[in-house]
């Protein structure tokens, strides 16, 4: 007896046009952007094409959004890859609606709203309030680490700097002598009208490298001033002097950065710093989640690879997002500082920040008075209990980011467009998390 099988005709028109609607199932992801787009004020996508009257018709901005917060919610950040998943899978195919725009236009889009997309997080954060999703009653924060797009091989020491620079105008005057020389016997051959007028490209090449350097040194070296002034010194300081009475010389001279300063030559807001997998040329992302759905309320990006000075900024973070300040804050040792813990004391917010690190994050008595008072704060039963909490707050966002979405390395350069960017990542995350909670709770 034959198997019978199933009807297959791949190539068979439909009857009817298919309804994107029965494509997936209706607590799908797709379907939770796409709603969630369409319910938020995209005004300011809209006004650079008022009044525009091309005859080219570009794509509707709530659709490029849509595909764009869908792809970095599952993990698909290259413009390229949004452009091919458009062809080939049915949730994007159902967000592009048949609209199949080319990975330089999705790459345009990025670029041109990275300053927007932070208004977009602040909207969705306060949906997520609205619905119960976010309460303030406690608010883990932390930074980690995300890898720069720039190689730290990329990247070049002050002192190899000056080493480099003086090589290189060595080199440069012997090979303009040489071309001198060349020229002058070109001249006497041939006649100076005949003679070639181009530079070598090996001198010009050199020219090049020795005005990257300079910019580079010069860059460091302006840091610097801006670091040497917050400590108290001033161009016109002593040099040989720390400081009336103490005798000691300066290290260094004012402005001049220390011999291993490093600065990099594709992305110069970049800096090298430590992370699980080694060094590495990155910046320190940060985020505030609140405690009920682990929502993120706040974000930033800083060059800075400790974490102490961000405290603050990320508490103001939240009050401008929200419109309130979270009544406890939770921290690891990274923000254990003097001043975070006057600042906390100030503003009224019940902090728990760790004093130390690891096991022993309140075996350390520390020797100023505000952490002292913290210290014996986080010895207390209540103190330890709450803080307990910020490992299951804040470290299963990061988890979600780097390993469930992957996202472990930024796309664009510079920090301002790492931080737009860095508000899509986060934004993504958030209606990635709201969508499970929405669909667990219903």
């Amino acid at each position: 007896m034959n198997t019978s099988f199933r009807p297959y005709h791949p190539f068979e028109p439909f009857l009817l046009p298919p309804d994107p609607r029965e494509w997936l199932a209706e607590d799908h992801l797709a379907y939770f952007v796409s709603d969630t787009v369409d319910a938020l004020d995209l005004r300011v996508f809209y006004a650079r094409y008022e009044g525009d009257g091309r005859r080219r018709q570009p794509y509707d901005p709530a659709m490029m959004l849509k595909v764009l917060i869908y792809g970095y919610a599952t993990g698909t950040f290259s413009s390229r890859r949004l452009a091919q998943k458009l062809h080939e899978d049915i949730a994007f195919r159902v967000l592009g609606a048949e609209n199949f725009p080319a990975h330089r236009t999705l790459a345009e889009f990025r670029h041109r709203h990275l300053n927007d997309f932070e208004g977009v997080f602040v909207q969705v954060v306060q949906i997520a309030r609205e619905v119960g999703l976010v309460r303030l009653g406690t608010v883990a924060i932390d930074g980690s680490k995300v890898k720069a797009n720039a190689s730290k091989h990329k990247a070049m020491s002050y002192d190899r700097m000056q080493e480099e620079q003086q090589r290189l105008r060595k080199e440069i005057r012997a090979l303009t002598h040489r071309a001198q020389q060349t020229d002058a016997q070109e001249d006497r051959k041939y006649g100076k009208e005949q003679a070639g007028e181009n530079l070598p490209a090996e001198l010009s090449r050199r020219r090049e490298r020795l005005a990257t350097i300079r910019a580079a040194k010069a860059r460091l070296e302006e840091r610097q001033r801006e670091a040497d002034r917050a400590e108290g010194r001033s161009e016109d300081d002593d040099d040989q002097k720390r400081g009336p009475g103490h005798g000691r010389p300066f290290k260094r001279s004012f402005g001049e950065p220390p011999a291993e300063s490093q600065e990099n030559f594709t992305d110069p807001d970049s800096r090298i710093m430590k992370a699980s997998g080694g060094f590495q040329q990155s910046y320190n992302a940060q985020i505030a989640v609140d405690e009920g759905a682990q929502i993120i309320v706040a974000n930033g990006v800083t060059q800075s690879a400790a974490d102490s000075r961000q405290l603050e900024p990320m508490l103001d973070g939240v009050l401008a997002k929200t419109g309130r300040t979270p009544k406890r804050v939770l921290a690891d040792a990274g923000y254990a500082s003097e001043d975070n813990m006057h600042m906390l004391e100030r503003r009224g917010v019940d902090g728990y920040v760790a004093q130390g690190r690891g096991e022993k994050w309140t075996e350390r008595v520390p020797s100023s008075p505000g952490r002292r008072r913290m210290y014996r704060k986080m010895k207390t039963k209540r103190g330890q209990r709450h803080y307990r909490k910020r490992k299951h707050i804040v470290e299963p966002a990061f988890g979600w980011i780097k390993s469930v979405l992957g996202f472990r390395s930024f796309s664009l350069r510079s920090r301002s467009k790492v931080a737009g960017e860095w508000s899509l990542v986060c934004l993504a995350t958030n209606l990635r998390r709201m969508n499970a909670q929405m669909a667990w709770s219903g």
